[in-house]
């Protein structure tokens, strides 16, 4: 539920879905048009459009783009590091996922291990075009991706997005870090 009441999450999407590639690797269905997996799941041009998946956001410095002609590519270069300024992409990282969703085509977010950046990312989509608070979009994912955990910064970051979105006082989910 979000704070006004009603939450926006897709009820079709409802029952935790998962597609293996074993360990904490694999893609997981965030949405019917947004995924979230590790770095090794964006070198595996099958599964992608396998999943209607038409734009790769690259949320890592180490890891290059592949730059395959299908997809679209939207480079967010950061380290895993709470003083990382993530909070600096929630807004294009969230109009690009949801831009791609109303032209029919699905994006995959990923970082490195599928855990902390790429999760942060989901979230904060979550929230902005979603309507729901930062803990209701934070069980949402961890629900579909059960090994995620946004480091202690990013936390903070999310945090002060949930506050400019929603303004001071105006939602019931709070979050202690």
């Amino acid at each position: 539920m979000s704070s006004r009441g009603h939450s926006t999450l897709p009820r079709t999407l409802m029952a935790p879905r998962m597609i293996s590639e074993g360990d904490i690797g694999g893609i997981a269905q965030i949405t019917s048009s947004l995924f979230l997996g590790r770095g090794s799941v964006a070198s595996n041009r099958h599964l992608l459009q396998a999943r209607g998946i038409t734009c790769i956001v690259n949320a890592t410095i180490e890891i290059p783009n592949f730059n395959w002609p299908q997809f679209e590519y939207v480079k967010v270069p950061l380290a895993d590091m709470p003083h990382a300024p993530i909070g600096l992409y929630f807004d294009t990282v969230a109009d690009k996922i949801h831009s791609v969703s109303r032209k029919h085509g699905a994006t995959l977010v990923h970082c490195a291990a599928g855990v902390s950046r790429s999760a942060t990312l989901c979230i904060a989509y979550l929230m902005k075009f979603h309507n729901v608070c930062l803990l209701e979009a934070y069980n949402w994912v961890k629900a579909r991706r059960p090994v995620i955990r946004p480091n202690v910064g990013f936390w903070r970051q999310l945090i002060d997005y949930e506050r400019q979105l929603f303004g001071k006082g105006t939602n019931k989910c709070y979050i202690s870090i």
